[in-house]
């Protein structure tokens, strides 16, 4: 990055380091208590500093990462990745919560395909006993 940004509000920088696809949709993850900043939940105009924690949830995973650089535009995702640094600990939460959700798909595998019309007429005789 070229030059550094001195003050960005938070909701821009989750979206500039490619957490959120939109900024909307970061600040409405921000306001719903979703992203914490520094253990804290944080009102999306907060600005950023760099060397501060954020906890936020993204899918079925918490990720943990620390501010590395600011930066208030979305470039591409090889330069948002030098934006922060995931903590270990997250890292190794984000294998363990993937390897239970694969092992779950083994044990509990879901259908080739969506029932038919009479397998669907089945299943609501099946239900209704």
């Amino acid at each position: 990055m070229p030059e550094q940004d001195t003050a960005v509000r938070l909701d821009k920088w989750l979206w500039a380091a490619r957490f959120y696809k939109t900024r909307a949709l970061a600040k409405e993850m921000i306001n719903s208590g979703k992203v914490h900043y520094n253990g804290q939940r944080a009102k999306s105009s907060k600005n950023a500093e760099i060397g501060a924690l954020i906890r936020l949830r993204q899918g079925f995973d918490t990720k943990e990462v620390v501010i590395l650089q600011l930066s208030g535009i979305r470039r591409s995702a090889t330069l948002a990745s030098e934006l922060y640094q995931e903590t270990p600990e997250s890292q190794i939460k984000a294998k363990a919560n993937a390897e239970a959700r694969r092992l779950n798909i083994l044990t509990n595998p879901a259908p080739e395909s969506k029932p038919d019309k009479k397998q669907r007429r089945q299943l609501q005789r099946f239900k209704d006993v």
